[in-house]
């Protein structure tokens, strides 16, 4: 079990960057493992601000700098963890489909599976299958797509029937989708809001 660093993991849910930073650069200085920042603070951090959200207790703006001070500390510990060879829990993709142009919830579930100790790439807007399956030949082992729009959500139909049969997990996500959408098209996950796009990865991929 790694060892809390209470400032680290209390700057990150109230959004403190400059706090964040500064224990991150302080641990590395201490020659300290950065994996134990990872799975003894950062990650409990973002799953606490995750339940308050799924609670009502915490709302998307809390999310969004929650998410943003984690990154400030990843910038920091991502090019150490490479260097150490460390793997990521899983490598996934995630885009919003093709003719939409909405990012704010996609780049949420981005910053909380990074949180969650996953590698992600991220493709962007507007994104057509050649982009997705692009994602996969770099590694993904599963494909998240959001929209934001119901004219675009049938994309999402394309993307899965595409992959179906190729070991690919797809799980989609976005406003106006529902579990029933994600059943009616063969999804193989479906995240409600942020939070809940980690626990179907982790669902999906057999992580939990």
């Amino acid at each position: 079990m790694s060892e809390r660093n209470q400032e680290l993991y209390d700057a990150i849910i109230r959004g403190d960057r400059k706090t964040v930073q500064a224990e991150v650069e302080k641990a590395i200085a201490d020659k300290r493992p950065v994996v134990d920042l990872m799975n003894g603070s950062m990650i409990p951090a973002m799953r606490e601000i995750g339940a308050r959200f799924a609670r009502n207790e915490a709302y998307v703006p809390e999310m969004l700098i929650a998410a943003r001070a984690m990154q400030t500390g990843l910038n920091l510990i991502e090019p150490l963890l490479a260097e150490a060879g460390h793997e990521p829990r899983a490598r996934v993709c995630l885009g919003t489909v093709k003719g939409d142009l909405h990012d704010i919830g996609k780049n949420l579930v981005g910053m909380m599976l990074k949180g969650a100790g996953f590698a992600v790439d991220d493709l962007g807007v507007d994104c057509d299958v050649a982009k997705f399956e692009a994602g996969v030949g770099r590694g993904a082992n599963a494909v998240l797509c959001s929209a934001l729009l119901t004219t675009t959500m049938p994309y999402m139909k394309t993307v899965v029937e595409h992959f179906k049969g190729q070991g690919v997990k797809v799980i989609i996500g976005g406003a106006p989708v529902t579990q029933k959408y994600a059943e009616e098209i063969g999804a193989d996950g479906y995240g409600a809001d942020a939070n809940a796009a980690v626990s179907a990865v982790e669902t999906v991929l057999g992580l939990v």
